[in-house]
């Protein structure tokens, strides 16, 4: 792990990354890893998921989902902000292989030592968002612009 992170208990949820010292706006933290899974494998082992509020899933691109319950590392354990302080960057593979794609966590902004690192998870499910899916994805950011759940609200379909 990059001596500018470290792993802690967050007030946010469970585990925390937080800055170890000052970082500036721009730097690349740490990259999110695990095994790779195709989508339709990772929605079979996962399906259930939707129900626990929780998941180190992470879209890398059209072909690939990284599973951080699976050879992860602690960029795992970032929380969901509102207002984050950094954002998840694709790295493209060169050669055009989606399987070598790299997904890292880059600074938005400067960042404090002892700031605790966020990133907005942009979770969008297929399902119907009810009040009670709501709760289970319920978001403990604290931030004035949190909208209360990890969950994106779904674009209207025009109509015809």
């Amino acid at each position: 792990m990059s001596r500018s992170i470290l792993v802690r208990r967050s007030p946010i949820h469970g585990n925390g990354v937080f800055a170890a010292t000052d970082l500036p706006a721009g730097k690349s933290l740490i990259e999110y890893r695990g095994k790779l899974l195709r989508h339709a494998v990772a929605d079979r082992r996962y399906c259930d998921n939707v129900e626990t509020g929780h998941t180190f899933l992470f879209v890398l691109n059209d072909t690939y989902v990284i599973d951080g319950t699976e050879g992860g590392n602690s960029a795992r354990w970032i929380n969901h902000s509102c207002d984050p302080n950094c954002e998840p960057m694709l790295w493209e593979s060169k050669d055009g292989d989606p399987a070598r794609d790299r997904l890292f966590i880059e600074t938005l902004r400067p960042v404090k030592a002892g700031e605790e690192l966020t990133y907005d998870y942009g979770i969008e499910l297929e399902v119907r968002y009810t009040p009670r899916l709501k709760q289970l994805w319920a978001c403990r950011c604290g931030s004035p612009q949190c909208t209360g759940t990890l969950l994106k609200p779904k674009s209207r379909k025009k109509k015809a």
